[in-house]
């Protein structure tokens, strides 16, 4: 029986399918695809992240993150300490999230 997924995959997984004795049928995609099934594939591991409750396994789902987010970068010809560099200028400029800051309203 025939199980059918159409989604982007990490690159070990045909290996791992044929040595557990299964058939699989891929395709490489196109960037422009490749960028939309990133998007995707990062939009299903923040709902996994929202979804889990060990701490163990959010850390699992936040490194699925940031491996997408890794590939997301090199398509703007960009490296994850690229990504890092922008955080920490933005940190610097705008501040982080550690105060727990929750703005309700401005007003004048």
């Amino acid at each position: 029986m025939d199980k059918i997924y159409d989604k982007l995959v990490r690159d070990n997984i045909p290996d791992i399918i044929i040595n557990n004795g299964e058939v699989p049928i891929i395709r490489i995609l196109s960037n422009k695809e490749y960028k939309q099934e990133l998007e995707k594939k990062l939009y299903e591991e923040y709902q996994e992240v929202l979804n889990t409750t060990t701490g163990d396994e959010r850390i699992e789902e936040l490194a699925d993150m940031l491996e997408i987010i890794i590939a997301l970068a090199k398509l703007e010809d960009k490296t994850l300490d690229d990504v890092v560099e922008v955080a920490k200028t933005k940190r610097l400029k705008r501040g982080g999230f550690d105060k727990k800051i929750y703005l309700e309203k401005v007003t004048k």
